[in-house]
């Protein structure tokens, strides 16, 4: 479908509702206890990762979800969930994770998507060396690796959970095609791809643990420190942790078991972005 139609034509044919997921009451509303479902597919996710945004969306949202789709009769729960969740340490991940028991625990029929890491997600970078700066690594550049996914082809296997019975009552880890790929080989590709010599700025991981821990300080006496340590520790996550299946045996994360989808890979997202196509817009999000 053009990427100018508006959401209604998308949606033609749709019954479109709106309200706060998180309010308990949308969920208990007309259009929901009077109306049928044969299943629920939620992407929803907090915002901010904090433990209060986490717990309101990551898991009650989802429980209010839950306890409307037992109500309308649905027979099916396509949840949308994480691949990091398979270390947790951080609010969102408990929260995640406590959804999915509850959803396991319901009886209903179930398809818990792990997907690793968007496209968007790994955006962040592309102004600052468009602008000649260098694109900021941590550590070598190679303590982690993910297998990106687009959000066409992690749709196309969230709707294919409805009708593939191989994927009900599953956790289902899901990456893009291709072999894994490195934060260095992230920046590398993008210089080739702007034909400039590739530069980088390497930050030690150690900075992150000093940053985390004077937030975490400060966050006894602010709420809003306490919020930005958090943060903090995301981002620490993510700059120490690959988003691939993870080996407890072993204690390492395995790219070959990590399962593959789709088409589009990082690589052809980077050429449309550096063309300024379909450049994601990252907003009060964006890091770097």
């Amino acid at each position: 479908m053009p990427a100018d139609t508006t959401l209604s034509e998308r949606l033609a044919g749709a019954t479109l509702l709106w309200g706060d997921a998180s309010d308990p009451q949308v969920w208990s509303q007309p259009s929901f206890t009077q109306a049928q479902f044969d299943a629920v597919v939620s992407c929803m996710a907090s915002r901010t990762g904090s433990p209060q945004d986490a717990w309101r969306v990551d898991h009650q949202a989802h429980v209010g979800a839950l306890k409307a789709a037992q109500t309308a009769g649905a027979r099916h729960f396509v949840q949308l969930s994480a691949i990091c969740v398979q270390k947790p340490l951080l609010a969102f991940q408990h929260a995640k994770l406590a959804f999915e028991n509850t959803l396991i625990e319901s009886g209903m029929t179930y398809s818990i998507v792990r997907p690793t890491a968007f496209f968007k997600s790994l955006s962040g970078q592309l102004d600052r060396v468009k602008k000649g700066k260098p694109f900021l690594i941590f550590g070598d550049g190679q303590l982690t690796a993910c297998k990106p996914i687009s959000d066409d082809d992690l749709a196309d296997f969230l709707a294919g959970c409805l009708n593939d019975g191989s994927r009900h009552n599953r956790i289902l880890p899901i990456g893009g095609p291709g072999p894994a790929i490195t934060p260095l080989a992230q920046g590398e590709h993008l210089f080739a791809l702007l034909g400039m010599p590739p530069r980088f700025k390497r930050v030690p991981v150690g900075l992150m643990d000093v940053i985390v821990g004077v937030l975490s300080v400060l966050g006894k006496f602010s709420p809003a420190a306490a919020d930005k340590a958090e943060l903090a520790r995301i981002g620490r996550y993510y700059a120490t942790e690959s988003m691939l299946v993870w080996d407890a045996e072993a204690q390492r994360y395995d790219d070959q078991a990590t399962p593959s989808h789709g088409t589009q890979t990082l690589w052809d997202a980077y050429a449309r972005w550096v063309k300024g196509e379909d450049a994601p817009n990252r907003g009060e999000h964006a890091v770097f």
